[in-house]
């Protein structure tokens, strides 16, 4: 081989190593990501599954879950001070449903204690009361468990006329009561919208006890549903619907005016 081939062969290994090198230490490498910052987070006890009104609370219902710590709330579980929050909860009865995945707190259960489902649920002094419905007499069956609704009495009195017909008084006895259940139902079923039933309980205080029992032996009692928007608005007063009963309008029959009693 001739040195003039060598010679360059040489040079043109020089300037690969030249080149690698400059390469190698080049500054347009990628900048290295800036670290994720990492926050804080607890284990709090959430629903596994869908957890409905009256429900037992049982252990394969309930699952630790990772939260940010920033956004749990004080009345969440906490794995680090309730570790033994599963063993506590399960046998509780389910004050309020639970959707999965919702955190589970201690106001929306009830240990009852040997107590049967009814028992557990009342507030404090309220009463459970039962009585007889029908569709006509029932919103048709759209009326279901923590449904708000009205009490209406209706009566039937001999006119005074005999010719005429009987009188149909009707008022207003009970106003924005709770329903518990239906026909012992404290659940939606099955995915259905209506339940048509034959008895409803109601949570009433003591004294609407006392006038739902009057009520039930003197006529007959519908229920009129409430929307969900009036539950907290304000109700016309009872007695203003007793003084209106006594109050008088004058008819005009044939050219002579009478006056008459105006029924409610």
């Amino acid at each position: 081989m001739d040195k003039a081939r060598i010679l360059v062969l040489a040079i043109a290994g020089c300037a690969g190593l030249a080149a690698l090198y400059l390469a190698s230490g080049s500054d347009d490498k990628p900048a290295a990501p800036p670290p994720v910052a990492q926050l804080p987070t607890v284990d709090i006890l959430v629903a596994r599954s869908d957890i409905g009104l009256g429900q037992a609370v049982k252990a394969e219902d309930l699952q630790w879950q990772t939260w940010p710590a920033a956004t749990a709330s004080a009345s969440f579980m906490r794995k680090d001070s309730h570790a033994d929050a599963i063993k506590d909860v399960t046998g509780s009865i389910a004050r309020a449903p639970f959707i999965q995945g919702e955190p589970i707190r201690e106001q929306k259960l009830v240990k009852a204690d040997g107590s049967g489902f009814m028992a557990a649920i009342l507030p404090t002094g309220m009463r459970a009361v039962s009585t007889e419905i029908s569709p006509e007499t029932g919103a048709g069956g759209f009326i279901l468990p923590n449904d708000r609704v009205d009490v209406l009495l209706s009566k039937r009195d001999k006119n005074p006329d005999r010719n005429g017909a009987d009188i149909v008084n009707s008022e207003v006895i009970l106003t924005n009561i709770r329903v518990l259940a239906i026909d012992q139902a404290p659940k939606e079923k099955d995915g259905t919208n209506a339940l048509i039933g034959k008895t409803v309980t109601l949570e009433l205080k003591p004294d609407q006890t006392e006038t739902l029992a009057r009520a039930r032996q003197s006529g007959v009692l519908s229920l009129a549903l409430r929307s969900i928007a009036d539950n907290n608005g304000t109700d016309v007063r009872i007695e203003d619907n007793h003084q209106r009963r006594g109050e008088t309008i004058n008819v005009i029959r044939f050219g002579v005016a009478n006056q008459a009693t105006m029924q409610k």
